[in-house]
């Protein structure tokens, strides 16, 4: 733990060892070997500071992501996210996957753009059906296939690779479905989206949001309820929970200093707040959410 109360499982994106720099493509033993050769515990629950793109060929896994529990299955994928908190919850060696992993600025502005790589993360397993879960299968097999042979010279092959990484997010991102609510109509709540991930800290008002982005406090709520199925302020304080939630498992910080650090006068209304919301105390939270896999 260092001079700042933060605890060690925070996991940065660390190139494997010989392999070349940029994006990581291993099967579940592989990144079991990953994780040991940089003295983490796979297990643990970590805030990953890159993407990780976690898919299964056969068999299950669980996992939980932002304290969901999640089952992955044939066919299935998990997008996690810079800054959640990932746990694998069941043994590894009980299914056949596939993990990319990519850092933050890895893949072009426009692919970035494209693949709305800015908008919030979805909580939920992606299942690709019919003609698209051939089409993301088939940009896999040729990601494993490359990242593996390295028939090229070095820079082509980084190439080839960061390439075929874009083309599967990119696929990810334009799932039927995935993209619900990112309508033209919908600017009002994407701006107050990009507010709130901005400003979560500094106020919990819905009116402070509305006199910075020029809209009427209704009309926020209005436009966030007809996409995120929930008011504005509901919208605000979901994102403070889950902060919450993040820095009482991410880091070794009393909630008094974590209720300061998101905007609360005192640790008092702090957990009043936290109680409220999840039912328990932030102790409590702490206590259960650290705990070892299932």
């Amino acid at each position: 733990m260092d001079r700042n109360g933060q605890a060690e499982v925070e996991a940065p994106f660390r190139p494997s060892v010989g392999a070349p720099p940029g994006a990581a493509v291993l099967d579940f033993p592989g990144l079991f070997a990953r994780a040991r050769g940089h003295d983490l515990d796979v297990y643990a629950p970590m805030r990953l500071t890159f993407h990780q793109l976690i898919t299964v060929r056969s068999g299950v896994l669980r996992c939980s992501v932002d304290f969901t529990e999640h089952e992955l299955t044939e066919g299935s994928w998990m997008w996690v996210r810079p800054g959640q908190i990932h746990q694998f919850r069941s043994d590894l060696t009980a299914a056949e996957g596939t993990v990319v992993l990519f850092p933050p600025g890895y893949l072009g502005a426009a692919t970035a753009a494209a693949a709305r790589l800015d908008r919030r993360a979805r909580q939920r397993p992606l299942v690709p059906g019919g003609a698209a879960a051939q089409a993301v299968r088939g940009v896999l097999d040729l990601l494993e296939s490359e990242y593996r042979a390295m028939a090229a010279p070095l820079e082509a092959h980084i190439e080839m690779v960061r390439h075929l990484v874009a083309v599967l997010v990119l696929r990810l991102a334009h799932l039927p479905g995935v993209q619900n609510g990112d309508a033209a109509g919908s600017e009002a709540f994407r701006r107050f989206q990009r507010a709130v991930e901005r400003d979560f800290t500094r106020t919990h008002r819905v009116e402070d949001y509305a006199e910075r982005l020029g809209y009427s406090a209704r009309t926020l709520t209005r436009a966030t309820r007809a996409i995120a199925g929930c008011g504005a302020k509901r919208f605000i304080d979901d994102r403070v929970l889950l902060e919450a939630k993040r820095l009482l498992v991410h880091t070794d910080l009393p909630a008094m200093a974590i209720g300061e650090r998101l905007g609360f006068p005192d640790a008092t209304v702090f957990t009043k707040f936290f109680r409220r919301r999840s039912g328990e105390t932030p102790a409590g939270f702490r206590t259960r959410a650290s705990g070892n896999r299932a």
